[in-house]
């Protein structure tokens, strides 16, 4: 079961303004928008690490970078990318003929993925393949050593990290650079579905919800929101035809057990 965990600040939560966050919960109901959760996962990762000044970040964004072309090695991640670009524009350009529809923000939105569908057409798989640097090549090899890119081990990549912070903030922008059309893609992508459902405000009655879905509409994406005060935390289970969540309370060092009191959250379930 996969999670992805987001805090963001509140400005107003029903009863107050508040300084306090909120928790989401996101539960994929099929493997392509799994897969997307944890390309932007990565991206966010490695977009982290970049920026910062330090040589243990640095070596995170590394790490970040590996983790991604291991990803794109096992699998034709830009066709699934691709694949769910165009079924969305599909899908949007019947909403054109809507009035109620913001005409001038969905041609925004169609001509957006029409520029980033050419740009994954032009993108070659080569293009995420550091094989030929032998720099980053040496690097991965021995990041499957525990320890092994200690400074002794990797003398150029201990002198890398003492270059100027603007030097390797360029280098690893570079790196970046041919997964740049797929994380927008993605982004575009992860947006339109979390935005593509109204929130409604619901009761886990004992720590426990579930509900049937709608056969006639194909649910990607549950998510759950709390409260950041909430004594628990969301795990959520689900596919084509209901899901379930359980609340569920931990002291992070037992088996975490549901809880047993009645539990407020706001739930979305995302259709686009």
């Amino acid at each position: 079961m996969q999670h992805k965990y987001q805090t963001q600040p509140v400005e107003s939560y029903g009863r107050h303004q508040t300084v306090s966050k909120q928790i989401t919960y996101e539960q994929p109901l099929n493997e392509r928008i799994r897969t997307l959760l944890r390309l932007e996962f990565l991206f966010e990762q490695a977009s982290a690490h970049t920026y910062r000044h330090g040589n243990w970040d640095n070596r995170a964004a590394i790490n970040s970078l590996f983790d991604l072309i291991s990803t794109f090695s096992r699998a034709d991640l830009k066709t699934e990318v691709m694949k769910e670009l165009e079924r969305q524009a599909v899908f949007l350009e019947k909403l054109a003929q809507n009035p109620q529809v913001d005409a001038k923000r969905l041609e925004t939105v169609l001509d957006e993925m029409d520029i980033l569908i050419d740009r994954l057409h032009d993108l070659k798989s080569q293009d995420m393949d550091i094989r030929n640097n032998e720099f980053l090549s040496s690097i991965r090899q021995r990041s499957h050593v525990a320890g092994g890119t200690c400074d002794f081990d990797l003398p150029a990549y201990h002198f890398w990290l003492s270059q100027s912070e603007e030097k390797r903030i360029l280098d690893m922008q570079s790196w970046m650079e041919p997964f740049e059309p797929i994380k927008q893609s993605v982004n575009l992508i992860l947006r339109l579905i979390r935005d593509s459902a109204q929130t409604t405000n619901e009761i886990a009655e004992a720590g426990f919800f579930q509900k049937s879905l709608d056969q006639n509409s194909i649910c990607q994406m549950i998510r759950v929101t709390l409260a950041g005060d909430t004594p628990c935390f969301a795990e959520i289970s689900g596919g084509k035809h209901r899901f379930t969540i359980r609340f569920m309370q931990t002291s992070f060092s037992e088996r975490p057990s549901q809880i047993d009191q009645n539990i407020p959250f706001q739930l979305t379930c995302c259709m686009l």
